[in-house]
């Protein structure tokens, strides 16, 4: 892979690239369907059986899980392909090689290489009747490629949404893993969590190994029913595997894992929060799956080493000191719930305000009850986002939810952000903390970044 992260033309083609993505149907109205993305992987040349796979779907957690995942395979020498969604800043996040975005160069060489098949199929498609390849479908086909190319040993391989006809389920899991399954996308992929269990269960191939989060009991029978059905293994975190210890400590925690093969114990995970722990735990039982079919226990360099280089972008993480300001991605009412409990355990805030903006598709009101237990006011803004709600509407639903005395409406994100600033600033032990959406989130990184305020 070339190195040009500072050449500004191959910038201009990556974004390029984004612009042709952008262009084709949003990824928040994916078609239910695997034909099309199948079909252009099968034209470029089994594209997504270039390298076993490990899938992953859930509904909070998928992607620190993926990240850390990622990090104890290449921990292990192997040469990685990472894939998931969506992205803080720019889109090249969602596809990494061996730990790094892949390169704006090859962003874009790539895509011009598979574009003439794309465009096949798109035709074919609209031939047919049917809308062409979506963004997320033609941005599976340029990731699957991209580890084609690099070429990688394994791909670690998060779904866009639900799981048995995202696009990314073209591909044959070794390994499928479940982080914890809530009410979410409920338009999309059912109104229960035993329905939504049932959409996910999709990712689960004959004979593949299923390892899985805690999970509702309504979740973890669809999940026991399908893997049984197609004759898979299931473990599940609290029975094969667990955590058997966790502390906080300077930059995140300490954690005692018992895995599938064996007892991993004081590792270093700087990731802040309980579900991170869990997470890990997820994670070391989904490796030691795909090393050693769960039998073979990982070398303790291998899962120290790949804990400790394991980051999560946009989860609890710390985006300026004095005052301290935190970003996190919790946009549903189970993320702002192990948001919350992350606040009460890992920091100690005299006073605290949350800088709040939540997209279109997502439980507001659930959102804001669940956070309303820190005690925090709430700053109320949007994003950029054409999804995002607007302002003084989510204002009125979070002064429905823990009275006007609370809540404060400010436009413009920079403006909420400058205003929760300079109230932290002003009294010791204040705290900020954005979260409600990831574009949010993203704009909040951007804006740090571009005012040198360092990430801790």
């Amino acid at each position: 892979m070339t190195d040009d992260t500072f050449d500004d033309d191959a910038r201009e083609a990556a974004d390029a690239v984004y612009a042709d993505l952008l262009a084709r149907i949003g990824e928040r109205a994916p078609e239910p369907r695997l034909g099309a993305t199948r079909r252009a992987v099968e034209l470029l040349g089994d594209l997504h059986r270039a390298a076993p796979v490990i899938h992953l779907t859930g509904t909070n957690g998928k992607t620190s899980t993926a990240r850390i995942i990622e990090s104890l395979l290449r921990a292990s020498g192997l040469r990685t392909g990472l894939s998931t969604s969506p992205h803080l800043e720019r889109f090249t996040e969602r596809i990494r090689v061996d730990g790094q975005p892949v390169s704006d160069g090859d962003v874009a060489r790539i895509w011009s290489e598979i574009e003439p098949y794309v465009a096949i199929v798109d035709a074919e498609l609209e031939a047919a009747g049917e809308p062409s390849l979506t963004f997320f479908e033609a941005l599976t086909v340029l990731a699957f490629a991209v580890f084609a190319d690099a070429p990688v040993d394994v791909v670690v391989l998060e779904v866009g949404m639900g799981g048995e006809w995202d696009s990314t389920n073209v591909a044959d899991g070794q390994v499928a893993v479940f982080t914890p399954i809530a009410l979410d996308h409920v338009a999309r992929l059912g109104s229960t969590v035993a329905e939504i269990a049932r959409t996910k269960a999709g990712i689960i191939k004959p004979g593949a190994s299923v390892v899985t989060a805690f999970q509702r009991p309504e979740a973890l029978e669809v999940l026991s029913e399908v893997a049984e059905s197609r004759d898979a293994s299931l473990e599940v975190e609290g029975g094969g595997f667990a955590v058997l210890d966790s502390q906080v400590a300077v930059g995140g925690q300490v954690v005692s894992v018992r895995g599938l093969a064996g007892e991993y114990r004081d590792l270093a995970l700087p990731l802040s929060g309980r579900h991170q722990a869990d997470n890990a735990a997820l994670a070391i039982a989904a490796v030691e799956s795909f090393l050693g079919a769960g039998t073979v226990r990982l070398a303790d360099e291998v899962v120290q080493g790949g804990l400790a280089a394991a980051t999560s972008p946009g989860r609890l993480q710390r985006i300026a000191s004095d005052p301290t300001i935190i970003v996190d991605a919790a946009h549903n009412p189970h993320g702002a719930e192990s948001l919350a409990s992350s606040l009460e355990e890992y920091f100690d805030f005299a006073e605290l305000v949350i800088v709040l903006g939540v997209l279109t598709d997502k439980d507001a009101p659930g959102i804001v009850r669940e956070l309303a237990r820190t005690g925090a006011r709430f700053l109320v803004t949007q994003s950029e986002s054409d999804r995002a709600v607007g302002a003084d509407e989510l204002g009125a639903v979070a002064a429905s939810v823990v009275g006007p005395d609370r809540v404060q409406v400010v436009d413009r994100f920079e403006e909420a952000i400058e205003t929760a600033r300079d109230w932290a600033a002003a009294e010791p032990g204040r705290g900020v903390v954005v979260a409600g959406s990831i574009t949010l989130v993203g704009e909040a990184l951007a804006y740090a970044d571009d005012r040198g305020w360092g990430r801790a």
